[in-house]
Formats: structure tokens, C-alpha cells, sequence
């Protein structure tokens, strides 16, 4: 089984401890609660928190999995704990006491345990921590480079290379999702995509065949489905045939050891001419956006700026109705960060004005709805460098056709 390395976990914990005084003068270290950020700083899903000082090493409790813990992240301090209660107690004892002001990642508690662990902690000053966690970790390192490289070399093969055979008119939503699965798994797919945004889900992705892409979603992102079931919107319905004249789009992420990549792959039955005038258009729109956008991510590039200049770009060309989708499921982004989480920091949308460094990854996803045809566009992701963005997951946007 793998392990993090000892200097890549300080690595993380270094900047995560930088940015805490950067950013929050006054935090006297952060508490960590959500099991994806637990492994990040630390090399294991742990059940319970890491406090991490901001000088010493961090320490670990364990409600469960003390064990296996104690296998993949020997080199934390670690004791088991049972109520909030403990952890003033078991903190003195490891010599690192709390202090009064302590930043904690909110999102990785309910309401109901945030109040218990004021209630049971009552002299200490909580200060919201999660943005330094998700500034921490949207620059990746090296070693996380490695592994996202790979998934997308994996996921574009996977899309662009294995699946496209397997095709055919007839095929339901539903068994295109399965298929697009078992391509997934034949290259080490490992079988979960994660979410950072509380409540939010995702499984495989979206396959939408036709004007299924724009059925209403509840998904914060562009492309719609009516999926398996109300309580299921995810992969593809049994009901939705993909026939010649529909498009099929197919927004799916590909992980591999905890890093995700996410893509967008447009598919037609038929040869190239019989794409529709318009939908070609608006697919070659998109496709421009994209490469104007992965020119310029490079260090110091504004993710608002980005995003105010191609919202403007989509209404000057015509394109503003459909432009990351029509109606209630348009959204205000073109892209976002991607990693241990589909959905990380930064975004490309307003209000995200923290310039952009090297060691990003973003997902780019311009897309157009067409009202009674379905959705075209692209999605791809990126590191960000010093000559732009490089593409992880291939470099061929085109719309690809499948013979009926």
C-alpha cells in the first residue's frame, strides 16, 4: 500500500501553516475535521480530527480505524478519543495544548456537532479556517502533478481512444454510462469521484443524449440529465435512446490514487457533415474559449477576469442564451479546481480574484446549450505553468463521430 511521503506531508503542512498567518493572523493553529483533508495532511482517512499547531508536530484522534492509522500515517501523533470532551485533556498530554483562538474547517462538521464542539470547548475562539484549506491545497505538488498527469493521460485514452468503438445507435443513456464504466475501470478507474460542496454528490458524471443535457439538474454545473431515478440523478436514463440527429454528451471524472481528473466529450452518429451548422458553430465557440482561457493560466492571471472576459466574448458572438447551459441550469463559471475534489478551489467566476500560481489545476468547461437539440462544448484540465496552461487530458476538442 502506498504511502505519503514524510516531506511531501510537510510540504502541505508548511504552507497550510503559511498561508494560516498570511491569511488569518490570528489562528494559533487549525483543527481538521472532513476525512479527504484528514488524508491530505496527514496520509490516512482518518475517523475524528488532526490538530495541526502551527509549530510541532500534528496530532491525530481517532474515533475508529486507530489501526489502520497507525499503518499509513505512522509518522503523526495519534490517540484514540470518544466526545469533544477530550480533546483539551488528550492535547495537554501530548504536549500540545489548544489555544484560545483556533481556526477550524467548518464544512467538515454538521451544525449539530459544531455547536457540541463549542459547547464541550467553550474557551476557545473558533475562526473560520476553511479558505487556507482549500488555498492549501489548489496548488499541487510534484508528486500530486504525477498523479493527476496520469489520470489524465488514462481519461482522455479512456474517452478518445477505447470508448468511441464501443458505440452505437440504439444504445440507452443508462447502458452508454455502464459501458463508459467498464472502459473506466479496464484503466484503473478506482470507482468514486468526491465533492467538496456540502450536500453535493456525483456518480461516474452525466451521459446525455440529445436534449436530456438540458433537462432541469440540481447539479451546480452546466450540462443536465434526467438520470436513473429522482432519488439517482446521476449517470443515464434507461428511457433516453441515443438515435441519429442527437448529439451525445458525456461529462464524466476519471480518478486514480485520490486525484480526479474531470473531461467533456462530445459524440455524433453520422459522419462530420451531418453535424448541424449551428451546433458546429457553437462546439468551435467553446473550443475557442477553452484554448484562449489554457493560453493564459499562468501565475498571476485573475480567475474574475478570465471569466468576465468570455461571459462578454459568449454575449458579443451570440452565443449569451445558451452559454453554460439555458434556464435555471446555467451557472457563472468556465472552469474550477480540480484534485482530491472535483470542485476545488480556485474558480473561475466572479469574486475569485486571488491571482493564479503555478502547480494549479483547473478544469475548463465552456459549453452551449441548444434548446430541442442538446449541449456541445468542451471540457478539459489544465496545470497551470509559466507557458500557459498544459492540457492533462488531451488535445483533440473535436466533436467525435461514430458510424451508425
Amino acid at each position: 500500500m502506498e504511502s505519503i511521503p514524510l516531506s511531501e506531508l510537510e510540504l502541505r503542512r508548511q504552507r497550510c501553516r503559511a498561508l494560516l498567518r498570511n491569511h488569518l493572523d490570528n489562528a494559533e493553529g487549525l483543527m481538521v475535521f472532513s476525512r479527504v483533508n484528514i488524508y491530505y495532511l496527514t496520509g490516512t482517512m482518518g475517523n475524528g480530527l488532526l490538530w495541526l499547531p502551527m509549530e510541532g508536530r500534528p496530532v491525530l484522534l481517532c474515533r475508529r480505524g486507530l489501526e489502520r492509522a497507525r499503518i499509513e500515517a505512522g509518522a503523526t501523533r495519534m490517540f484514540p478519543f470518544r466526545t469533544y470532551r477530550d480533546i483539551r485533556r488528550i492535547l495537554e498530554d501530548a504536549g500540545s495544548p489548544l489555544p484560545r483562538n483556533v481556526a477550524v474547517e467548518m464544512n467538515g462538521l454538521s451544525w449539530t456537532l459544531g455547536e457540541k464542539l463549542m459547547k464541550d470547548l467553550p474557551d476557545q475562539n473558533f475562526i473560520p479556517g476553511d479558505q487556507v484549506l482549500s488555498m492549501t491545497r489548489s496548488v499541487k505538488s510534484p508528486w500530486e502533478l504525477d498523479k493527476m498527469r496520469r489520470a489524465g493521460e488514462k481519461h482522455d485514452r479512456c474517452l478518445c481512444r477505447l470508448l468511441p468503438d464501443l458505440l452505437s445507435a440504439g444504445m440507452s443513456e443508462s447502458q452508454i454510462a455502464y459501458t463508459v464504466w467498464n472502459v473506466f475501470f479496464s484503466e484503473k478507474h478506482q470507482g468514486i469521484l468526491r465533492m467538496n460542496n456540502f450536500g453535493e454528490e456525483v456518480f461516474l458524471g452525466h451521459v446525455s443524449v440529445g436534449d436530456s443535457a438540458n433537462y432541469p439538474s440540481v447539479y451546480n454545473g452546466p450540462v443536465g440529465l434526467k438520470g436513473i431515478h429522482p432519488a439517482i440523478p446521476h449517470m443515464g436514463s434507461d428511457d433516453v435512446i441515443w438515435r441519429k440527429g442527437s448529439p451525445l454528451t458525456c461529462d464524466v471524472g476519471f480518478m486514480l490514487e485520490g486525484y480526479q481528473t474531470d473531461k467533456t466529450q462530445v459524440y455524433w452518429l453520422g459522419d462530420s457533415a451531418s453535424i448541424p451548422d449551428k451546433a458546429r458553430r457553437a462546439h468551435d465557440f467553446c473550443s475557442d474559449v477553452q484554448n484562449w482561457i489554457a493560453e493564459r493560466l499562468k501565475p498571476g492571471a485573475i480567475p474574475s477576469e478570465l471569466w468576465a472576459h468570455c461571459a462578454a466574448w459568449a454575449q458579443k458572438a451570440g452565443w449569451a442564451e445558451g452559454y453554460m447551459a439555458l434556464g435555471g441550469n446555467k451557472v457563472d463559471f468556465v472552469g474550477h479546481g480540480i484534485g482530491l475534489a472535483i470542485d476545488e478551489f480556485p474558480v473561475l467566476a466572479k469574486g475569485f480574484d486571488h491571482p493564479l500560481e503555478a502547480g494549479m489545476v483547473l478544469a475548463l468547461e465552456p459549453k452551449i446549450g441548444i434548446q430541442g437539440f442538446g449541449m456541445v462544448g468542451v471540457e478539459n484540465t489544465f496545470e497551470v505553468t509559466p507557458n500557459g496552461g498544459r492540457c492533462l487530458t488531451g488535445t483533440d476538442y473535436e466533436i467525435i463521430c461514430i458510424r451508425s
